[in-house]
């Protein structure tokens, strides 16, 4: 029963998978066409070999003085037909490599769109090795399908289908004793093809499964010198290789065997066939054939063998792509598991438009003005404006990023514009889940969230995101010049407000100190910068974007204490109007903010400025007092 289900999938990712075919029709028509002149001119090189033998050849054996200039033409025919058959060959697998490329484009197109869209979720749950595997292994797997294996499958039907009636035109006696040879040929090739069948797709999976630790330890490599952790390192990676590498094997030993065991059975049957018609022919049986009655000739004989070669060699070519076939099939469902990953949900109709005032009045603008506003359109076909101030207010929220799992508590926070609101606490305590709550990274199970008043489930996600601005502690820099990592968060941005900004984020005398300034092209990540200049230049890039809110996640934690006062004094200036959520495990970093939330497994357990709370001689002042730093 499981065994028939997971041929039905099969079958419908194949089918889906041809969909992709519906952009290339007339080329692939004329493949198709292509591979039935291929076929069509090795059944008539078959059929034509009778000809040549019993009118040509053996005519001239018993002529006492043979002219062979008829039997040169013929054999010019003959070169004809099988130049038609190369052409025909050549054409389609040419024509076959353009299309298989233009639809992994396609594929490659509709996964990167789709994954633009997934959720973080789906991130936090999903080695990268893992998602990358996607673009690499399985979409090459699909490559050799669509260019060798379809192709190859259409000429193996086209071929098998002539040979046959082309069999039976010279004797369908034979051709039955073929059919039976063949029948019990093909028992033999299923039984071993099945069986490589499910160890293809695993091996699929444990390609992922590699890719995914290799890209976690070229991540972590600094961690893993740090703590000489080299040699468990290799001790986990030769355990997952050598599930790879028995997967492989296994699917490998059966599919090679294959080809040889379809060779030897197509020799056995062409000796056979040759004993058999030849018995028939000395016998001087009548042979019944499409074409009449008659004695089997010699070169009736000879174009019947080579017929029946032509016959199994398709057949030897179904099952030597066989294992191809369904390694690609393995691969396709994985992409398409991730095409069919669900977007995430965004049911908000609140949008953030450019505004000014007209006449006290707050109206939409047509261009960038510095203010900003909610727009509203409501069921009548009305729309209302509600300036954007950064107001954020939390009211008895409860979240876990599984179900049955809370890791936040009845969450209430008010946060005024122009505020600076910090949030302290031990790692777990849910400082960055809530702000992963207010860029609605997450859905909350419970309580609202409002920001200028708006519920934020009623505001569009990607308008909710351009009026934040984030820093995080892990910076991501993109291959490009400086100047194009600064312009991330506002594409439009001049040159001079991206350097303005790094002046404001301080960011600006170390940049002019590269070798081409702004211009320099960064690539991996960032890497010949230290991690300090890496996070002045992520500071600067938020600068850029100018946002109303900004959320500060540990931003200054890789930065020296020398270095982070001077950034600082720049991030003083950044946030001067901007409300603004810090998380930091440095005290000192927090202290000059408007109200200090301490948090402790999920619960917001104090709050406060900083001299209210060291009042309240509470949490915090042991934190403060006791240890500047929290693990």
């Amino acid at each position: 029963m499981n065994k028939n289900k997971g041929q039905q999938l099969d079958l419908k990712t194949l089918k889906r998978l041809m969909s992709y075919l519906k952009d290339y029709k007339k080329r692939f028509i004329f493949v198709l066409i292509c591979i039935a002149l291929n076929a069509g001119a090795m059944v008539a090189a078959s059929l034509f070999l009778q000809v040549l033998i019993d009118d040509y050849i053996t005519p001239l054996l018993s002529d006492a003085s043979p002219g062979f200039s008829a039997l040169f033409h013929v054999l010019i025919i003959l070169a004809g037909i099988y130049l038609i058959g190369i052409l025909a060959s050549l054409f389609y697998s040419r024509t076959m490599a353009v299309i298989s490329q233009g639809i992994l484009k396609e594929i490659r197109d509709e996964m990167f769109s789709h994954m633009q869209t997934l959720p973080i979720k789906y991130f936090d749950t999903h080695s990268h090795g893992d998602v990358m595997s996607h673009y690499t292994n399985d979409t090459d797997t699909l490559r050799q399908m669509i260019s060798q294996s379809v192709p190859q499958l259409f000429s193996s039907i086209i071929t098998i289908v002539a040979v046959f009636f082309a069999m039976l035109s010279i004797s369908i006696w034979l051709t039955l004793f073929v059919v039976i040879l063949i029948v019990v040929i093909m028992k033999v090739v299923s039984g071993i093809a099945g069986k490589s069948g499910k160890y293809f797709v695993r091996q699929q999976e444990a390609i992922g499964d590699v890719n995914g630790y290799i890209e976690e330890m070229i991540n972590g490599q600094k961690v893993v010198k740090v703590f000489c952790y080299e040699e468990k390192a290799k001790e986990k990676f030769n355990a997952k290789n050598e599930a790879l590498c028995e997967q492989s094997s296994k699917a490998f030993t059966y599919a090679n065997i294959l080809m040889p065991a379809m060779n030897n059975l197509g020799y056995v049957l062409y000796v056979m066939v040759a004993i058999v018609g030849g018995a028939m022919g000395i016998a001087g049986l009548v042979n019944v054939g499409l074409t009449g009655l008659g004695v089997l000739s010699l070169g009736m004989i000879a174009s019947f063998l080579q017929l029946s070669r032509s016959f199994i060699q398709p057949l030897g070519q179904v099952s030597q792509q066989l294992s191809a076939i369904i390694m690609a099939l393995a691969g396709a469902k994985r992409i398409f598991e991730l095409i069919d990953e669900e977007s995430e949900q965004d049911n908000g109709y609140v949008t953030l438009v450019n505004a000014q005032y007209k006449d006290g009045i707050l109206m939409e603008a047509d261009k960038r003005t510095g203010l900003w506003a909610w727009k509203h359109p409501h069921e009548d076909g009305t729309l209302t404006y509600t300036e954007l101030k950064g107001e954020v207010q939390m009211f008895d929220v409860d979240f876990g990023y599984e179900e049955n799992k809370v890791v936040l508590h009845n969450i209430t926070l008010y946060a005024k514009p122009g505020q600076k609101v910090a949030f302290v606490g031990a790692t777990g305590a849910g400082k960055t889940t809530i702000t992963n709550l207010i860029n609605r990274f997450y859905d909350i199970a419970d309580g609202k969230i409002r920001y200028d008043g708006i519920n934020i489930n009623k505001i569009r996600k990607s308008d909710l995101r351009r009026s934040l601005g984030i820093v995080l502690q892990d910076v991501n820099l993109f291959t490009g010049t400086v100047m194009e990592n600064l312009r991330y968060g506002k594409l439009d941005a001049t040159e001079e407000e991206c350097i303005a900004a790094a002046k404001l984020a301080n960011a600006d005398s170390f940049i002019r100190m590269l070798p081409d300034g702004y211009d320099t092209v960064l690539s991996g990540d960032g890497s010949g910068l230290s991690q300090g200049q890496r996070q002045l230049i992520s500071i600067a890039r938020a600068a850029v974007a100018d946002p109303p809110v900004m959320i500060l996640d540990e931003a200054t934690s890789s930065i020296d204490t020398r270095t982070e006062a001077i950034v600082q004094r720049g991030m003083d200036s950044l946030m001067q109007g901007r409300t603004v959520f810090v998380i930091a495990h440095r005290l000192s970093t927090v202290q000059n903010s408007d109200v200090i939330m301490v948090l402790e497994l999920g619960r917001i357990i104090e709050r406060g400025s900083h001299e209210e709370l060291i009042e309240k001689r509470g949490k915090y002042y042991q934190l403060y007092t006791g240890a500047f730093e929290l693990s």
